[in-house]
């Protein structure tokens, strides 16, 4: 299986558990890769961290006003950007934008790019 359709499996639990309130261990189909699996765990552990980070760069926007499969698409990959040295930053902005032009409204594509850049081009500033 492809790690796009992988990221995909943990997207899609993620807005699951967003939408409907039931736990992930109900959502994440048991036959998921590892990598799937390490995705879901990671954004469900630092979904705080992430939602603050997702709050400061997009601006005049809450968490609460960004679309549930866009606001987790961004999740999925601010936990790349900042916790998986195995993914490199182009690819996990490139995989959430190409999620977002198939998967959510025709200016999300945009607006991810915005708030994933940003955030990348800090932290290579502070590298």
């Amino acid at each position: 299986m492809r790690r796009t359709d992988q990221r995909r499996a943990a997207i899609f639990a993620l807005y699951q558990r967003d939408v409907t309130g039931r736990p992930l261990s109900e959502l994440v189909d048991p036959r998921a890769t590892q990598f799937t699996r390490e995705l879901v765990e990671g954004v469900a552990g630092e979904v705080e961290e992430l939602d603050a980070l997702i709050e400061r760069y997009a601006q005049d926007w809450t968490v609460d006003r960004i679309a549930p499969l866009e606001r987790n698409i961004l999740r999925v990959a601010l936990h790349e950007l900042l916790h998986r040295d195995d993914i490199p930053a182009e690819v996990a902005i490139d995989e959430a934008v190409e999620a977002a032009k198939e998967l959510c409204a025709a200016e999300a594509p945009a607006f991810l790019n915005g708030i994933l850049g940003s955030v990348q081009r800090d932290r290579a500033a502070r590298a």
